[in-house]
């Protein structure tokens, strides 16, 4: 906790300004048997300051008469205000009276306060139990090795089938009365919880639908632009771990078979004798019954934000429609305003019957212009005696012998290579044979070129001279080699 954070909440926050009040212990007390005891959501005004009138008069028994002296009338309006934040005050559809329902933030207080007084009951092994069970189901819902999950499933499964072999020998393990009433205690207030996690959710969404409602007044851009951010809200929460709870907590909650095994398990366990020993309450045995009230509350504030946004697009559908019938009718009054009279002069004018229309595609590349350079230059007859005869001298390897060399070593053999060829058939063209050979292995020829290894090729020149060349090892083959050979 951070020590600014905490100034700010002693400031602002509703659950600290209760604690803080004078009035506290009436405060909370009422507003704990009005609203969180019987789990009621909503109670009119008028029914409302009846149960304070009641609830002061029974103070005044013990206080006296000046402890409260404000109206009932009047305590309600300071609680729903905005400086105290501890009721909600609203107006249902369709009617005139006003209703009140209880903060998310005054019930944690209220909630803070009960957890102060001493437990008669304090139960751990339910609490260590729910602990590992938890645990067990994140690392059995996070295990990828199917191995593992089938081992955990089987162990499961020789648990289960000890278990159904002792029943058969007629010995049963049974719970003391005091685990029995330990993780009841625990059901029920797990249970009281969830309506109040309702409770904070619906005030999450209210606290949208009101920041809505506020930026749809004072917004002067465009509506594309407000919906992108409304519904960037929307998702945000939707999205969120809190969301998604809720979502697959609704759809359990709303299946049918769900219901009549939640109302069948909460019939036998009152029956049993702990139970009925703690004297439960009974609004228990209708506990899912509140979780559906309390979410279809949750769900029709979401139904109400979608319903403001709704009006919103009709809103600003109607504006712009009317905008352009207003310019449309500008227009025909315009029109029918110069009907009686001919314009002096041009009434219109066109510069060209028809549009002139140029396609990029039809435009011709850029070509510099050619100038020939011409010169008047008188060409003298040569002195020195030039050599001409290596313009008739050149070298014409002839591919098909050499085709038809590798093709003889090939017959007695599944591959050769490129220096046996050449030691059986000697190079007589020198330097450009070689090339043609290589020339051969790349592009005519099956063969197999390895950069890792060289080999020395060796043949005599037109002066009797020997030469010697440093290649990559080439290997003439049958067939074609691809890659994965």
């Amino acid at each position: 906790m951070d020590y600014h954070q905490l100034v700010l909440q002693r400031r602002s926050h509703p659950a600290w300004r209760l604690l803080a009040a004078d009035h506290v212990p009436m405060i909370a007390s009422f507003l704990h048997r009005s609203f969180v005891a019987p789990n009621i959501r909503t109670i009119p005004r008028q029914a409302l300051a009846s149960q304070l009138d009641d609830h002061l008069f029974q103070i005044h028994q013990v206080e006296g008469q000046g402890a409260y002296p404000k109206s009932a009338a009047a305590y309600l309006d300071d609680w729903a205000s905005d400086e105290r934040g501890w009721l909600r005050k609203y107006y249902p559809q369709g009617q005139d009276e006003p209703h009140y329902d209880l903060t998310s933030s005054a019930e944690q207080a209220i909630e803070w306060l009960g957890a102060l007084g001493q437990r008669a009951f304090i139960g751990t092994e339910s609490r260590l139990m729910t602990v590992f069970d938890l645990l067990k189901q994140i690392v059995d819902g996070t295990e990828l090795n199917p191995r593992t999950r089938i081992e955990e499933l089987q162990k499961r499964k020789a648990e289960i089938d000890a278990e159904i072999a002792q029943i058969r020998e007629g010995r049963l393990d049974l719970m003391e009365p005091t685990q029995v009433r330990e993780r009841f205690l625990q059901m029920a207030s797990t249970a009281r919880e969830l309506l109040s996690d309702f409770r904070a959710l619906d005030q999450n969404f209210r606290s949208l639908d009101r920041s809505v409602r506020e930026q749809i007044a004072t917004w002067e851009g465009g509506k594309g632009e407000l919906l992108q951010q409304v519904f960037g809200w929307r998702d945000l929460i939707a999205d969120s771990d809190e969301g998604r709870s809720f979502r697959a907590f609704w759809d359990l909650l709303m299946s049918p078979s769900r219901q009549d095994e939640l109302s069948k398990l909460l019939d036998r366990v009152m029956q049993l004798g702990p139970i009925r020993e703690l004297e439960p309450d009974g609004r228990l045995r209708r506990i899912h019954y509140d979780w559906l009230e309390a979410g279809e509350v949750t769900q029709r504030t979401v139904a109400r934000l979608s319903g403001q946004l709704r009006r919103y697009l009709d809103d600003q559908a109607w504006i712009e429609n009317r905008r352009i019938m207003e310019l449309i009718r500008g227009v025909e009054q315009k029109a029918l305003a110069v009907r009686a009279r001919v314009p002096e002069g041009a009434f219109a004018v066109i510069d060209e019957p028809a549009p002139e229309i140029g396609l990029p595609m039809e435009r011709l590349l850029y070509n510099p212009p050619f100038k020939a350079d011409i010169r008047n230059v008188i060409i003298e007859d040569a002195a020195a005696d030039i050599a001409s005869d290596a313009l008739f001298e050149q070298v014409h390897v002839d591919q098909a012998r050499l085709l038809s060399n590798i093709r003889r070593a090939l017959q007695a053999r599944s591959q050769v290579t490129l220096a046996a060829l050449v030691a059986e058939r000697p190079i007589e063209q020198g330097l450009a044979e070689l090339a043609t050979y290589l020339k051969l292995a790349t592009q005519e020829v099956a063969a197999v070129i390895d950069d890792e290894r060289t080999e020395l090729v060796s043949w005599t020149d037109s002066a009797g001279r020997m030469r010697q060349a440093s290649l990559p090892l080439v290997i003439f083959t049958l067939r074609e080699h691809t890659s994965d050979e």
